[in-house]
């Protein structure tokens, strides 16, 4: 992305940060695929990458792409809601080179050495084992020092600026970002003490404090693209930032089944954690209906052309992946979330593809598509376009990926099903089952046409990294 129309360090920061995440978001889905393609094929690259690295790359690419994307994001708002330079930029910008180079030693790690003695040689140099959080120990630490070095320069900007609530709600949520990731980095060797601790930074990371991220920035998006009166989005941010605290940590007991805490977190967890994405949906329809019966039909009345109408939304493509955010996040996090959370029914699906399915549809959308969104109103700023419109490319990307995540998510859930079906409810879960279950046909099928979508998915990120590349010189839009 040129910087040749940006005079914000910060917002030439964050294109920054949105570069290397599509870099590592294209690994993600590059590391997806060759686990996909192991599922089918147990001998591809045998000796050379283990299913369980190319796994480890797969989800943990997709965590630290996102968090790129989100610092990324902040440091491309403040400007506009503070009114001033983010503070410490310098420091900001050092840190970034740090953040990567500790990213892609990292990764060099897991791919030429991959397993390690088995002492604490491992946990400090190679990987920590536990999942979703593998990162080693001297990394763990590096995330912890560039998160702290990132809420400095959010706080003391957003007390120097003018104060406005999605500042003010981002200042909050980051202590809280920065905080929770504490609770994975210290061992215990009791398994359900490790355990209880491993899920405060699976669940309350992920679904309070990322969720509330998404709020703050669904809320400046719809500002910037529509020009949503900003109190009624941080009205609804208010309300979901009540809503996902509680409901988060409260959401958190769902996954205590199967640890050994009390009986009353079951249905407290089931409950609790099925509301998290009600008030970002409100906060959506709510301002789209505002936006429609009052701003919309006033900017109208004003300019009859039919051009005019058609640029109301100033960048069509982040505005589509927007609200895929709205309607993904509570398909993914609500819908598939509640299939299997209640106990009574966690019983059989857990440990299942049910959870995989949820896990795909659950991240793409309720972050993935807003921190996409974040990237095109990044590259609409950094070239000076007045109004984006979609290209092919951008229709084709948005379309692939978004059919490919639903197709997988699909499949996934056949799966989990036949799982249930066959491995729990008709075998009780032994040994025996788990094989007969994995040997069906449907589950087979299951899985070939997992893999399917997930190069359809791959293809539409090709798709997607076209457009982000070179959309900025398309004679398509309005300057």
């Amino acid at each position: 992305m040129a910087s040749n129309h940006l005079t914000s360090e910060s917002k030439q920061l964050a294109t920054w940060y949105f570069t290397f995440a599509a870099i590592l978001f294209g690994a993600q889905l590059l590391f997806g695929l060759v686990a996909a393609i192991q599922y089918v094929m147990p001998g591809f690259l045998f000796g050379l990458l283990d299913f369980s690295i190319a796994r480890i790359l797969h989800i943990n690419a997709l965590v630290v792409w996102m968090v790129f994307a989100m610092f990324g994001s902040v440091y491309w708002l403040l400007p506009d809601e503070t009114g001033i330079e983010t503070v410490g930029i310098k420091i900001g910008k050092l840190i970034y080179w740090v953040f990567v180079a500790a990213i892609v030693v990292v990764v060099l790690v897991y791919l030429l050495i991959q397993v390690g003695p088995a002492d604490e040689t491992t946990i400090w140099f190679i990987t920590e084992g536990r999942e979703y959080i593998e990162a080693p120990r001297w990394a763990d630490w590096g995330i912890v020092v560039v998160a702290l070095t990132f809420v400095a320069n959010l706080f003391l900007t957003g007390i120097k600026g003018k104060q406005s609530g999605i500042v003010t709600v981002l200042m909050a949520d980051m202590i809280a970002f920065a905080g929770l990731y504490l609770a994975g980095m210290f061992f215990t060797d009791n398994i359900s003490i490790d355990q209880y601790w491993w899920w405060w930074v699976i669940h309350l990371w992920v679904e309070a404090t990322w969720e509330v991220f998404v709020g703050a920035i669904a809320a400046y998006g719809l500002i910037t693209m529509i020009g949503a009166h900003r109190k009624v989005v941080e009205m609804w941010l208010w309300i979901e930032v009540a809503m996902l605290f509680g409901s988060g940590i409260l959401g958190l007991g769902h996954h205590y089944f199967w640890i050994g805490t009390p009986e009353y977190w079951w249905e407290i967890g089931a409950l609790f954690s099925a509301l998290e994405p009600l008030p970002l949906v409100a906060m959506f329809i709510h301002v789209l209906y505002d936006w429609g019966k009052t701003q919309g039909a006033e900017m109208n009345a004003e300019h009859t052309d039919e051009d005019h109408v058609k640029s109301v939304i100033n960048n069509k493509p982040a505005f589509t992946w927007f609200v895929l955010n709205a309607f993904g996040n509570f398909l993914g996090a609500g819908i598939w979330g509640f299939f299997h959370t209640l106990p009574q029914v966690n019983l059989y699906t857990h440990g299942t593809q049910f959870t995989s399915a949820h896990g795909h549809l659950a991240f793409f959308g309720a972050y993935a598509t807003i921190l996409v969104g974040m990237m095109y109103i990044a590259v609409q700023g950094t070239n000076g376009i007045k109004v984006m419109k979609h290209t092919k490319a951008s229709i084709w990307g948005v379309s692939m990926i978004t059919g490919g995540v639903v197709g997988m998510t699909v499949a996934l859930t056949i799966a989990g099903y036949v799982q249930v079906l066959v491995s729990r409810a008709q075998m009780g879960a032994t040994w025996a089952a788990y094989f007969d279950g994995q040997s069906g046909m449907w589950f087979t099928q299951a899985m070939d046409w997992r893999l399917i979508m997930g190069v359809v998915t791959f293809l539409g990120f090709v798709f997607l990294a076209k457009d982000l590349l070179t959309t900025g010189k398309s004679p398509v839009h309005e300057r």
